[in-house]
């Protein structure tokens, strides 16, 4: 039996002879050649999952870019499908189509989770809508995830009433006067970094009574628009523009119908007496085909945890291993779908915390060192080679260096390790040496800082 010393050995050389290295990670970069290898790992697939290893990374940000332009340019990819709120999201694609509002109030408006608050995205969208509006292309945007940075179905409702008040009025007048109300709870305040906190603790605060009552509400409403959509196309004068229009609609009730679900799971929690349901991934998932549906390739971008086709499990918060995104997409997609996650060698990330003179729901940023890599991580095996940035196909791994790689216990999710065999997770991995926080441009408050 090979030792582990001669496995680490046979990867390293693996490694060193198969990296694509990259040249650069800068998006404005013309030169491109270094990305060719890329199009042998996608292949004909037309969906691309690039994942990264910790959020709110300048590195991992500047790769999805530069790759999202490489495959729109030369490999048909049409959309860039994102970790953020489907309903929200929007107000993004609108900007890049038309430059209707302000940019900087798009991406905090239309970006969830705070993900817009930086140069990094401020770029990303430049650069689509500039493609958009001198005719070169048309590159589309789309959230994938739940409304409201998970924490509420507020966006959705919202965003289903921007059609129903031109096609359904007296039933958009029923459902401001009897179901908008009972977001009330939701603290005034939710312009913090971490103000899901307290909407979610307000939300668990309800008696279980006023939760069924909003649990009701969200379900008539995505059932009858649902069940409308040839009236309200017609109200609309019909055309692509008026299908395009309802079924987002459609789409963003159904959203608040699955915040409300995932809601519902986390104040039964404490009681329940059968295992989790990660119901956040089977709804991103289910997004991801009603996009195909509409888009002939795609670029899907998310956290490693969420695009990883092995389940997630993160002892002791998350014993249970729970289906992700990628499990349920690597099921219905097949070879339609190629998941290259990211690895890294060290650095410093972007973190906050609150202060307890902090207001609940804000919390100050900082920055710090990334704790020393687990020798038996992936992360730590790539590290060692010495390789820079590259990026690798771990389907063409031989038996030695496959060896090699499967002996490692996991992959890094910023300081701590995602248990797995990384060629089960991911067909691909790229590899940063050095990651950076990213360069934000508002604050914890939403006041802008250039």
């Amino acid at each position: 039996m090979r030792s582990a010393e001669g496995a680490a050995d046979d990867l390293a050389a693996w490694l060193h002879g198969s990296a694509h290295r990259l040249r650069t990670l800068d998006p404005d970069e013309d030169d491109d050649a270094d990305l060719e290898p890329l199009l042998d790992i996608i292949g004909d697939a037309r969906v691309v999952s690039i994942g990264e290893s910790m959020h709110r990374v300048h590195e991992f940000f500047a790769l999805r870019h530069r790759v999202f332009r490489f495959l729109h340019r030369r490999a048909g990819f049409t959309a860039l499908v994102t970790e953020s709120g489907l309903p929200e999201g929007r107000l993004v694609d609108d900007w890049i189509r038309t430059g209707r509002g302000g940019l900087r109030d798009t991406l905090r408006n239309g970006v969830s989770y705070g993900f817009g608050a930086c140069q990094e995205m401020l770029d990303q969208l430049t650069w689509m809508r500039e493609r958009t509006a001198t005719g070169r292309s048309a590159p589309r945007w789309y959230g994938m995830d739940l409304p409201d940075s998970s924490a509420s179905a507020v966006p959705g409702v919202l965003a289903a009433l921007d059609v129903l008040d031109e096609t359904d009025p007296h039933y958009a007048a029923h459902v401001r006067e009897t179901v908008l109300p009972l977001f009330g709870y939701l603290p005034d305040d939710r312009t913090g970094l971490a103000q899901a906190a307290p909407s979610l603790r307000a939300y668990l605060a309800l008696p279980a009574p006023e939760r069924a009552v909003i649990t009701v509400g969200i379900a008539d409403l995505a059932a009858r628009i649902r069940a409308r959509r040839c009236e309200q196309i017609a109200a609309l004068d019909g055309g692509a523009l008026a299908e395009q229009r309802v079924d987002l609609a459609i789409r963003a009730a159904e959203s608040a119908q699955a915040a409300d679900a995932f809601l519902q799971a986390m104040a039964a929690g404490p009681t329940r007496t059968w295992p989790a349901a990660n119901i956040r991934d089977a709804w991103m998932a289910d997004t991801v085909e009603w996009i195909l549906q509409r888009e002939p390739r795609i670029v899907v971008a998310a956290a490693n945890g969420h695009v990883q086709r092995t389940p997630f499990s993160a002892p002791p918060f998350v014993p249970d291993p729970m289906t992700t995104m990628g499990g349920h997409l690597a099921d219905r997609l097949g070879d339609d779908l190629v998941v290259i996650g990211t690895a890294f060698g060290g650095g410093e990330q972007w973190l906050h915390r609150p202060d307890p003179a902090d207001p609940p729901g804000h919390s100050r940023p900082f920055t710090a060192p990334i704790a020393r890599l687990d020798p038996s991580s992936l992360d730590a095996a790539i590290e060692r080679s010495g390789i820079g940035d590259a990026f690798f196909d771990l389907r063409t791994a031989p038996e030695a260096a496959a060896l090699g790689l499967d002996v490692s216990t996991g992959w890094h999710n910023g300081d701590v390790v995602q248990p797995g065999r990384a060629r089960d997770a991911f067909d691909a991995v790229a590899f940063i040496r050095t990651v950076t926080p990213w360069r934000t441009w508002i604050d914890d408050r939403g006041l802008d800082r250039r």
